[in-house]
């Protein structure tokens, strides 16, 4: 028997039933239009035929695929809403690379490759991967913009210092949290006292980008630096005027703005630090500009963290990233720690000559 719409007593909706291939189906439309619940029935019904003779496959919608991803999946899902605002219903089996690439220029058309990747290609590439593991669609292999290779700037324990005795009172406590635990700025701004085990000595991020909560042991010099604090409850970090900093909009889950919530304080820092140089700004009034971010104290924490333990799979785990090539580059930018693996090898006779200069290897005095 095919789908039918009738009307349930105290419901202001039509409502699908019926049998398809003998599939039982009662479902509402959603409407109490008459004309557009018709069309809804038809194309439901049509989508159990299709399901019935080729499989789900044949029908699952990008909704669909992506709501039971952030149900079952352990992704990140600040970025998914704009993706289903954009694909909709849309069936798997018509989401390929182009319309990818049509996406991400239409929701991010100034944006950089790196934005775009971060945006639309890392959680289309998610919810598609999790979509095939249902066997719903085949396994994507998406193509991504390409982007320069990020650089790891990190600062030495000395401009570390420097940083942080430039810091103004409110301020002090916060940077050191960052450079001594690798937190992200979202996870340090926004940390409750509920978190935080001075007992213990260990603090809890319980909302952290990868969707996993994570725990870091607190290094003695935070524990001293969060122990001149009274108070116990709510807020760890207060603004200057001693009160919370202003949480993100919680309908808006691509709201990233915590460093900007801190980064005059810290550019101020930076200058009082002597952590940049100044350039012509407008009328030729020197403008100070700095690579230092509030971002760095992560990269600067794990760049110490590797330098002293030699652990990238331990620095994964007390980071949160989710892939060990994600931490690669914090070993890439430790080669001159390495200086000693090299001069221990072999010298042999290619290395002997007369009068060699060890301390300027130019002046070798080789003879014709």
């Amino acid at each position: 028997m095919p789908l039918k719409l009738v009307k349930r007593p105290k419901s202001p909706n039509w409502i699908m039933r019926g049998t398809v291939r003998g599939q039982s189906i009662e479902e509402t439309t959603g409407t109490s239009d008459k004309e557009a619940a018709e069309a809804i029935r038809i194309q439901r019904e049509k989508e159990l035929l299709d399901e019935s003779v080729y499989g789900k496959k044949a029908t699952v919608t990008f909704a669909e695929a992506a709501l039971d991803y952030i149900e079952h999946g352990d992704g990140e899902t600040r970025f998914l809403k704009p993706l289903a605002d954009h694909f909709g219903t849309m069936p798997l089996r018509n989401i390929g690379q182009h319309e990818i690439d049509l996406a991400a220029k239409k929701l991010l058309p100034k944006a950089s490759n790196a934005t775009r990747n971060r945006q639309v290609y890392t959680p289309m590439s998610a919810i598609l991967r999790h979509a095939a593991g249902n066997q719903w669609c085949a396994v994507p292999n998406l193509k991504r913009p390409k982007q320069p290779e990020g650089k790891v700037t990190w600062m030495s324990p000395k401009e570390a210092d420097k940083l942080i005795d430039a810091c103004a009172p409110h301020l002090r406590p916060l940077v050191v949290f960052m450079i001594y635990t690798g937190a992200r700025a979202g996870e340090a701004v926004w940390l409750d006292w509920s978190n935080v085990n001075l007992d213990m000595k260990q603090v809890t991020f319980p909302k952290t980008k990868n969707g996993k909560p994570r725990s870091v042991p607190l290094h003695p010099r935070v524990i001293m630096e969060l122990r001149r604090s009274n108070r116990r409850l709510g807020a760890v970090f207060l603004t200057h005027k001693c009160v919370p900093y202003e949480r993100p909009d919680p309908n808006k889950d691509a709201d990233t703005s915590a460093g900007s919530r801190i980064s005059s304080a810290f550019k101020t820092a930076c200058k009082r630090a002597g952590l940049g140089w100044t350039v012509p700004g407008k009328d030729d009034k020197p403008r100070f500009v700095t690579n230092i971010t509030p971002h760095v104290c992560r990269h600067t924490w794990a760049t110490w963290h590797y330098q002293a333990n030699r652990d990238l799979t331990k620095l994964q785990e007390l980071g949160g990233w989710k892939t060990l090539a994600m931490v690669m580059r914090y070993a890439h930018t430790n080669v001159e720690t390495h200086s000693d693996s090299i001069n221990a090898l072999p010298w042999g006779k290619s290395g002997e000559t007369e009068n060699m200069d060890v301390e300027n290897p130019t002046n070798i005095g080789l003879t014709a």
